[in-house]
């Protein structure tokens, strides 16, 4: 059986010429293909050093640098699964991920290697190395293995990476993610968005979560071409190097404050090829107002956490706009009903798929698994939407009460928890209400225990600074008496987003 290791497929696609550039910051700041397969052996062997064998988990929490991509790929390498965790999470929340997956290694910004640490030892955690965002750090780049490490060979379903994501009862799940899932996913987006010699990616997103790490960075590997990689995005840096890129992917909230920004044209694009917008639903008004000012048809796409992308708008074809495209190459979508049969051509169903890209499970929790599976393999996306008569998907809401703020998965229940932790809250609901930058706003809906006190909005977001992470934090606090419910006694979320949308915002 040959190798299914990802790292292994991309050296087959790595240049000839391994001094072409792969990846340069906007500072100027260059790593050739010749310096990742040295950082990536150097990082794989100081991780074997420090006891890491296949199968094993390195968690990381770094900020976004060249460094912190080539321990991604230092991890494929060595066949250990990658466990990527946002920078916002604070010390409650990684807490959890790592007692729940139990990694071998934990890295970390120096700022944050004593509380890391203390972490560390309460959960048997074996070592803390750390990692700034200069590269700099106990993670070594020129360890004394000169970046000789021999790929590890593993299996189709050898686990490549672990993503956490939350469900509706605010414990968050392991997505686990093969080596086959994130290939097969890679190759089918290479072929579907065209990539060809000399695309260059402007990349611009987080790489803690699918779009970033995955969707943009495999991409760009398979295709051995070159990154320009900004630590964040920044409106006025990628008007800068636009011009000298062909590839762009963005959440909707990026192409907003493109468009808000009145020196934004048709100048910044002329070389560009593709636009690629996902994480959240693009508003047509954006798509419309793109086009005209750039003279660009924007690509939206849909996927998830746990099946990297399902479907996109084709490159040569129509591009719709409120839609998410046509199923990927090789995945098979269906939208159904509450019993589980097909809706007719526009109707609104539950959207389920199957296909290599579908994940392999939740990390030790072979009950949710199993819930979230048909008995006829299908995985249940929790999304609502329909089809059109051409078979383009659109997404028109969500089974699972999931909030997208600004690209990033917020799960009510979570955020509730810690609200009803608060003294004088007796209750709460959380909403997602429209935002014109973010798309949808976190808002809590609160009852205080007393009927009729006076709660601090302010105060109570401020008490959630120090438990959640900044964009689960809600933005706005409405204090009501009581909450709607219906007869079951379930919250009516419905009516207080109708309510509540109408409130100056």
């Amino acid at each position: 059986m040959s190798n299914a290791n990802l790292y292994a497929l991309f050296e087959t696609r790595f240049p000839k010429d391994r001094s072409s550039t792969f990846l340069e910051t906007p500072e100027g700041d260059r790593w050739t293909y010749a310096d990742l397969e040295r950082m990536t052996g150097a990082y794989a062997a100081q991780l074997s050093e420090a006891g890491v064998r296949p199968g094993d988990r390195v968690a990381a929490q770094v900020e976004k640098s060249p460094q912190a991509l080539f321990l991604y790929l230092a991890c494929l390498r060595g066949g250990f699964i990658y466990l990527p965790l946002n920078t916002a999470y604070p010390e409650r929340e990684l807490s959890y991920f790592l007692s729940d997956a139990e990694p071998s290694v934990v890295v970390c910004r120096p700022e944050s290697a004593d509380a890391v640490a203390r972490l560390a030892r309460e959960h048997h955690v074996g070592n803390v190395l750390t990692l700034d965002e200069r590269g700099e750090g106990t993670l070594k780049g020129d360890s004394g293995s000169g970046g000789v490490f021999p790929v590890a060979e593993v299996g189709p379903d050898h686990i490549a990476a672990i993503l956490y994501t939350s469900g509706t009862t605010g414990r968050p799940k392991g997505a686990m993610l093969s080596h086959l899932n994130l290939s097969s996913n890679a190759e089918v987006l290479h072929k579907t968005w065209r990539f060809q010699p000399g695309d260059v990616l402007l990349h611009a997103l987080p790489l803690f979560h699918t779009h970033g790490l995955f969707v943009a960075c495999n991409t760009t590997l398979l295709n051995g071409s070159s990154m320009l990689f900004c630590s964040r995005f920044d409106v006025d840096t990628v008007k800068r190097l636009l011009p000298r890129a062909k590839v762009f992917m963005g959440v909707p909230t990026f192409y907003v404050r493109l468009l808000n920004d009145p020196g934004f044209g048709r100048e910044h694009c002329k070389n560009m090829r593709l636009f690629i917008s996902g994480s959240a639903p693009l508003l047509e008004q954006t798509f419309q107002e793109f086009r005209e000012r750039t003279g660009h048809t924007i690509l939206e796409r849909y996927g998830m956490t746990e099946c990297g992308m399902s479907t996109s708008n084709p490159v040569d074809g129509k591009r719709k706009a409120g839609t998410v495209g046509l199923p990927l190459e090789g995945v098979t979508l269906r939208v159904v009903d509450d019993a589980g049969k097909p809706v007719s051509s526009g109707e609104v169903g539950h959207i389920q798929f199957i296909g290599p890209n579908v994940f392999k499970g939740y990390w030790r929790n072979p009950e949710k698994t199993a819930e979230e599976f048909t008995d006829d393999g299908y995985f249940r996306s929790g999304d609502l939407g329909s089809l059109d008569e051409d078979g383009y998907v659109s997404i028109s809401g969500r089974d699972k009460d999931l909030i997208i703020s600004g690209g990033y998965n917020v799960y009510p229940k979570e955020v509730e928890m810690c609200i009803d932790e608060l003294d004088e809250v007796a209750e709460s609901a959380v909403i997602g209400l429209p935002h014109a930058d973010f798309g949808e706003q976190v808002t809590a809906v609160v009852v205080p225990k007393v009927k009729g006190a006076r709660l601090d909005g302010d105060r109570i977001m401020d008490a959630l600074k120090s438990k959640l992470a900044g964009y689960k934090v809600p933005k706005q606090v409405f204090v009501v008496d009581s909450l709607p419910r219906n007869a079951m006694g379930k919250v009516q979320k419905n009516v207080l987003r109708e309510r509540f949308s109408k409130e100056d915002q």
